[in-house]
């Protein structure tokens, strides 16, 4: 990564050689006439965060970024110019039928031992950061009544219980009136069993259902599962009140209590690091997300997986461009044909709905400089890190094993976090350029800057400023480090998000592609 230093000078990033655009940094970005250190002047004013043409870019030619082909130019570009979304004809996805497999795996990394968190360990192996009563649905028609019930529980309950970190509805939009025996119902169906899992709700998950829907309660809760414990009562149905509404609160109110007295004899305990499951997301991002937050994510990636941890990438739509350069790094070739059969999947769903992976990008990615799903995915996937793939997890699924682990979501915000918590994710990353006040009630949610300008205008929503990697304040290596404690402080709740100091969480959304009836 080339960079120029001086703060009060116009300031360029250039991540590869090969590249022949670079990424302005300046605040405001630079004016037309700026002169650049090596001489480049711009022919016009380039805002911040978007390309200038580092040299003459005939009509046709490739323009890269990343070392990559970002598109190729719809006109001549002439050195200095401001290089337009409009100015770029996108590439084609790369045929998933000819992608190397486990072609390039990365030597296995040293371990990093030594590293510690204070958890909640669980009957089933695993750990919660958080100790949280979660109330699962099993339907939509329960979700009025039970929020009513959780606002009670919050208020009168809760402060009897200090060890008990809050109480969650698990509430969703699934259920009934949908074919809930369609081909690809399992998805939001183990989604919401898998939710009722999760490490942070340290299997005391209860179920309220109304009693006459399709999903049923023993769909969501199994017998036998070693990660809930099903001794003490576990459901209620609304329909087996016989005197109504206040009945039915009462009725949620001491099933919660009982679990509640149980959660709040549970400690934190030094674990390993090894135990955390971390999940990494991306939403309004820019084209500094793969410049400063990204890459220090990846960093900070590969010193977890070094400790023996688990973390999870996502987002179907923003790995499919660069698909082959995570398959040549799968640690098997079957882990990159699980990856492939996720990238098919994902393109016949699109179909499908007559839409393609152009439809990603959104107007604040545009006007934060990215100018196509294919540059958004480079930037995407430095999250990764550097090590091999070493496995894949189907949307809804559990991840059973530790390491670098692909876990297929949709790229919704609000959809994505619902599955890595379904997946088992107990501590949440979340990069953002353009910013999002966005958090999840089961786990919490680091929020990363990729501009010094976001973390500063908002200094009470963002935890850590990559910025400063963009201004060479901090390197990546640097940042990475610092992200790595700051999540070990945050598993053990020795610091607490923005997010979760405010309360601020979105919505559980099931992914469904299965039809509504």
């Amino acid at each position: 990564m080339q960079l120029i230093p001086h703060q009060d000078s116009p300031r360029c990033i250039r991540l590869n050689e090969a590249d022949n655009v670079a990424v302005v940094v300046n605040d405001g970005g630079v004016p037309v006439g700026a002169q650049f250190e090596g001489g480049l002047v711009t022919v016009e004013a380039v805002p911040q965060s978007h390309k200038v043409a580092l040299v003459d870019i005939a009509e046709g030619e490739a323009v890269r970024r990343y070392g990559q082909i970002i598109g190729y130019a719809l006109e001549p570009l002439r050195r200095g110019s401001w290089v337009k979304e409009t100015q770029l004809k996108m590439p084609s996805a790369p045929p998933l039928d000819s992608l190397p497999r486990a072609t390039a795996v990365p030597a296995g990394l040293d371990p990093l031992e030594g590293y510690t968190f204070e958890g909640y360990r669980n009957a089933d192996g695993t750990v919660g950061t958080r100790n949280i009563l979660g109330i699962s649905t099993t339907v939509q028609c329960v979700t009025g009544v039970l929020e009513h019930a959780v606002k009670r529980i919050r208020a009168e309950l809760l402060p009897k219980y200090p060890n008990v970190d809050d109480v969650v509805a698990l509430t969703h939009s699934y259920g009934c009136g949908v074919a809930i025996n369609a081909r690809d119902a399992y998805i939001p169906i183990r989604t919401v069993r898998n939710l009722a899992r999760n490490p942070n709700l340290g299997g005391e998950a209860l179920v309220i259902s109304l009693g006459c829907e399709k999903l049923q309660a023993e769909q969501v809760m199994h017998e036998g599962d070693p990660s809930v414990d099903l001794r003490d009562p576990w459901l209620y149905r609304l329909q087996e009140s016989n005197t109504g509404f206040g009945e039915m609160i009462e009725q949620i109110m001491a099933l919660a209590e009982m679990r509640l007295k149980k959660l709040d004899q549970r400690r934190r305990e030094t674990v390993p690091a090894s135990e955390l499951v971390l999940g990494m997301q991306c939403g309004g991002s820019d084209a500094f997300s793969g410049i400063t937050a990204n890459p220090a994510l990846g960093y900070a990636a590969d010193l977890l997986v070094r400790a023996g941890a688990t973390v999870m990438f996502s987002e179907n739509t923003e790995v499919r461009d660069a698909v082959y350069m995570l398959t040549a790094r799968a640690e098997t070739p079957e882990v990159a044909d699980a990856l492939i059969a996720e990238m098919d999947w994902y393109d016949r769903y699109l179909e499908r709905g007559a839409a393609d992976r152009s439809a990603n990008t959104t107007p604040g990615n545009k006007k934060g400089g990215l100018s196509n799903i294919v540059e958004k995915s480079l930037g995407s996937i430095v999250k990764s890190g550097s090590g091999a793939i070493n496995g894949v997890v189907g949307p809804g699924e559990r991840v059973e094993r530790k390491g670098l682990i692909f876990c297929a979501t949709p790229a919704s915000d609000f959809v994505c976090g619902t599955l890595q918590l379904a997946a088992g994710m107990n501590l949440h990353v979340f990069t953002t350029g353009r910013g999002t006040p966005y958090g999840l009630a089961m786990a919490p949610v680091v929020k990363v800057a990729t501009r010094t300008e976001l973390a500063e205008r908002w200094p009470d929503l963002i935890d850590i400023d990559a910025g400063r990697i963009a201004s060479g304040r901090a390197s990546i290596e640097e940042l990475g480090w610092e992200l790595f404690h700051y999540y070990l402080d945050v598993a053990s709740g020795r610091k607490k998000t923005w997010a979760e100091q405010h309360r601020l969480h979105n919505d559980i959304v099931l992914f469904n592609p299965a039809p509504i009836t």
